[in-house]
């Protein structure tokens, strides 16, 4: 049973094709370049490379987000779109855990992270649970850095706590400030998320997997301009 993967929710572009057991390819770039014009070369790259067939596939996999919103909507479109096409379950994988699964066995609390401005983040804090993946411990959330970690240390109660993400480094001077010697910081190569560990994650899902239209991005918070426009919107109707 193979499974198609695709993670663009963020800088990284990662797509692969597993099967159970295997890792068959799986191709990451940190370019930031537009996904939208090289996500689908990936994909017939690696499905030629890997000899399969269409009707080889069992379902797909993607990261759902949260994350860009541009990069999350092309992810989960290109997805689901190629679910439809070939009658295919797909599954949506949260892209935190995408990351914290690099990450699996460590002793302590694995805290991934995206940058999410004005001092706040995406994250989200799990543990090992077995030897295939991490379990959430703390729900993913958006957050003001500065409120999160006091809920890390609480939670952590003095294990250690490991940061991992591209975005860490913007914010590594303030975490070690607060947390000390009970921070760590995963390598640079732990950092990027890996379409491969979205499709192991989701060959275990895929046969209670729903229909490509039932699956919907995780955002975790409006769009500014969606915001903005509720807004407005909401205090014409309280005008009227």
């Amino acid at each position: 049973m193979r499974v198609l993967a695709i993670d663009t929710s963020n800088l990284v572009l990662s797509v692969a094709v597993v099967e159970e057991g295997r890792v068959l390819a799986e191709v990451t770039t940190n370019q930031q370049k537009n996904h939208s014009v090289r996500l689908m070369d990936c994909v017939s790259r690696l499905l030629d490379e890997t000899d399969t067939r269409p009707e080889q596939l069992a379902g797909i996999g993607v990261a759902k987000g949260p994350g860009s919103y541009t990069g999350v909507r092309i992810g989960v479109a290109t997805a689901k779109s190629i679910a439809w096409a070939l009658n295919l379950p797909v599954v949506g994988v949260s892209s935190l855990q995408a990351v914290a699964q690099n990450a699996l066995g460590f002793p302590g609390l694995i805290v991934p992270l995206f940058d999410a401005r004005r001092g706040q983040v995406y994250s989200g804090a799990y543990r090992t649970a077995g030897m295939e993946a991490v379990e959430v411990q703390l729900a993913e959330r958006i957050i003001l850095l500065s409120d999160w970690l006091p809920l890390l240390c609480k939670e952590a109660a003095g294990e250690p706590i490991l940061f991992l993400g591209e975005d860490v480094r913007l914010h590594r001077e303030t975490i070690a400030a607060a947390l000390g010697d009970q921070a760590r910081f995963a390598p640079a190569s732990h950092n990027h998320p890996r379409a491969a560990h979205i499709g192991l994650l989701a060959l275990g899902e895929i046969e209670h997997a729903g229909s490509a239209h039932a699956l919907v991005p995780e955002y975790l918070q409006l769009a500014e301009a969606e915001a903005k426009w509720l807004a407005q919107n909401q205090e014409g109707s309280q005008k009227e």
